[in-house]
């Protein structure tokens, strides 16, 4: 087949396997590997991804031993009775030909229980639990024990095992003097770091032969304190070509970096250099990983010799389709992963199993399932955010007649106005799938008509509808502030939005999500942010010189003056979720925003928002005061009873129009898609 992605698309042949392409599903836990009864789950997950044309996936990372759990009973591969369930997942794979490997991990300090074990006995600032230091012997017996778990992947039909060696993991906390304060064979100069994880690529290649897929994911960019130099990297990828590795996955950053490494606001394929820097010292190929997205992206890394395959998590779990549409020359039906991690990465870090904002029926497939309706329905959808967009698009795949109506000239909703923040342009993406999305089913969309109640009972009463999802959304809260209709006062819509003009001094009212999103628009210089530019501001040395490829940070000039305001006491910033709070946190620290918790709004006027701060009364001499005060939901269009509830069961009410929470695509999009997949 032809197609406009002629290097992504040629096979990788190994000799004793052949990738059919250069697209790998990079490892990502789900939640679903750590209990059994959850692995005809897995398989189906992992089914569909092979079945999307993915020509390499990797699991997420199944224990070597007890002590290398990631949490209490996490998966584990260290005995045949664990076999049975890993060959549903390989079977699912190899049925649609695709291959899998199983990584195979040791947590170390990052395991989250009382009897983990590191290189030294030195606790990560993430963890609560200080590890026990490994005696020798005990470092030779975790050798044997990856070993075991591997030739036991071999066995479960597992074409090759994924070493995880990165992101901070006992491996990667062996090889670097952050956690290696050893005086052993294991310590010392990089010789000895990297003992360990050279040693257990031995111990794999002797258990389980020549005809086995060996890949190690190595941290080639560290990015705290204590990490290794590019001399030090160099060094060990050599070493563990030469001890039998066939391609080496790049792993950047720790888990307690305090440098954002996945999130949208991270370059698209910012780690190339990366990369790169150690491929030309390898004769194996070399993975590229991290935000690397569409197949445009993807085909210019391969061509240009930056790296020989690309790794992507998070967005095969966005769409499982994504090779196939690649190969096929339709990029734009692919459903973009925006590196939001709400469903995904902050599922993981709460235990909780994985999903996907932008796809609901990532890791739910075999639950949540769009079959063909028995009776096709006419379905109007009032609404076209991001509930609205979800619910008409499942309809019309199921076979219903939809016509979604939308009060303004454009879909999109709050995700439109979340788009023109700097650093979500990524977001743009989700509103161009979804545009050709109603297309390709045949929903009818009616721009810049406002439906009220009566006319949808109307509709109804007619037979010209048989069932309404309201998917209204949200309107702004405007807090009950003397002075609240002041000139100086802008809602988050007037700005986000309707591009309305903002002076050089401005109070934004509201910490959460929107508030944060408010300020970083206020402060941007460029958009989108170049990776050059990206790497100054968070002080990145691409090419690892500097040990754990960090520098200083370039000094940042803020645009304007910002102070940015809660009711309540305490810490501030902390809407957004676990794995990307505290980079939108430390990016206004960077651009010195003023942050003011516990303040009461006592008036607005000519001089400015007059605020009391325990028991002070101050005055902010600003331009602008922007509201972000969070928002109400819009509903006006539903018949309810007396208590509130919905009246007649033909209406279906999602969204923000069901909850006024803050903007929450996540729980927007999984509801209409729920709700349509039951119509």
């Amino acid at each position: 087949m032809s197609t406009p992605y002629p290097h992504l698309f040629q096979p990788l042949d190994f000799g004793f396997v052949k990738l059919r392409n250069r697209v790998m599903m990079g490892s990502m836990h789900t939640g679903l590997e750590d209990r059994f009864w959850n692995y005809p789950k897995l398989a189906a997950y992992f089914g569909e991804r092979a079945k999307g044309g993915t020509g390499l996936l990797v699991t997420g990372g199944i224990s070597v031993n007890r002590r290398g759990w990631l949490l209490p009973g996490g998966g584990t591969m260290n005995s045949k009775g664990d076999v049975a369930n890993h060959r549903k997942v390989t079977d699912a794979v190899h049925r649609h030909g695709g291959h899998i490997v199983m990584q195979v991990i040791h947590a170390g300090r990052y395991g989250y229980h009382p009897f983990s074990e590191s290189a030294s006995a030195i606790k990560s600032r993430i963890n609560p639990f200080r590890p026990r230091e490994m005696s020798t012997g005990r470092v030779w017996e975790v050798i044997g024990d990856f070993a075991r778990a591997s030739a036991l992947a071999k066995e479960a039909g597992y074409d090759g095992v994924e070493v995880m060696g990165s992101e901070g993991y006992l491996l990667n906390q062996f090889l670097c003097k952050r956690v290696n304060h050893r005086t052993d064979e294991f310590g010392g100069d990089i010789h000895g770091r990297m003992k360990m994880g050279v040693e257990v690529v031995k111990a794999i290649r002797q258990a389980c032969g020549p005809d086995f897929l060996v890949m190690y994911r190595l941290s080639l960019l560290d990015l705290v304190e204590g990490g290794n130099t590019q001399d030090e990297i160099i060094t060990t990828a050599k070493a563990l070509e030469a001890a039998g590795v066939n391609m080496i996955n790049t792993g950047v950053g720790w888990h307690e970096a305090n440098v954002p490494t996945i999130v949208t606001s991270v370059p698209r394929a910012a780690f190339r250099e990366t990369t790169a820097m150690v491929k030309k010292h390898l004769q194996i190929p070399v993975v590229a990983s991290n935000r690397i997205n569409m197949p445009d992206t993807a085909e210019d890394i391969i061509a240009s010799g930056d790296a020989d395959m690309v790794s992507m998590a998070r967005p095969l779990l966005a769409d499982p389709a994504w090779a196939n549409k690649a190969q096929a020359g339709k990029a734009d039906e692919i459903n973009t992963c925006i590196g939001c991690n709400q469903a995904c990465l902050d599922h993981t870090f709460a235990a909780k199993r994985s999903t996907c904002l932008v796809n609901p029926q990532a890791c739910y497939e075999t639950e949540l399932v769009y079959v063909k309706a028995a009776v096709k329905k006419k379905v109007v959808v009032v609404g076209g955010g991001m509930a609205g967009l979800s619910a008409a698009t499942v309809a019309a795949e199921r076979g219903h007649d939809v016509t979604l109506y939308e009060a303004s000239g454009d879909i999109g909703g709050q995700f439109d106005m979340a788009a023109n923040v700097p650093g979500k342009e990524e977001f743009k993406e989700t509103i161009r799938y979804f545009r050709n999305l109603l297309a390709k089913t045949g929903v009818k969309v009616v721009f810049n008509r406002r439906l009220s109640k009566a006319e949808l009972e109307a509709m109804l009463g007619r037979g010209e509808a048989d069932a309404v999802v309201i998917a209204t959304g949200v309107a702004p809260r405007m807090p009950r502030i003397p002075g609240i209709e002041h000139p100086k006062v802008l809602s988050y819509p007037d700005v986000l939005r309707a591009g309305k003009p903002v002076g050089n001094k401005v109070a934004v009212i509201g910490a959460g999500g929107i508030g944060i999103d408010m300020c970083e628009f206020l402060l941007a210089e460029e958009s989108p942010q170049s990776v050059a530019s990206w790497a100054k501001e968070w002080g990145v040395d691409l090419t690892s010189k500097a040990p754990g490829g960090l520098v200083e940070p370039a000094h940042v000039t803020p645009k304007r003056e910002v102070y940015m305001l809660q009711r309540k006491a305490g810490k501030m910033g902390n809407g957004p979720g676990k794995t990307t709070g505290w980079v939108h946190r430390l990016a206004l620290q960077h651009h010195g925003v003023n942050m003011i918790a516990g303040a009461e709004y006592v008036k607005i006027d000519d001089a400015g928002l007059h605020i009391r701060v325990n028991g002070q009364d101050r005055v902010l001499a600003v331009d602008n005061v922007i509201v972000c005060a969070g928002q109400e939901s819009v509903r006006d269009t539903v018949p309810v009873d007396e208590k509130g509830k919905v009246a007649d069961p033909r209406f279906h009410v999602v969204g923000g129009a069901d909850v006024a929470a803050e903007l929450d695509a996540k729980r927007a999009i999984r509801q209409g898609a729920e709700v349509a997949a039951t119509l």
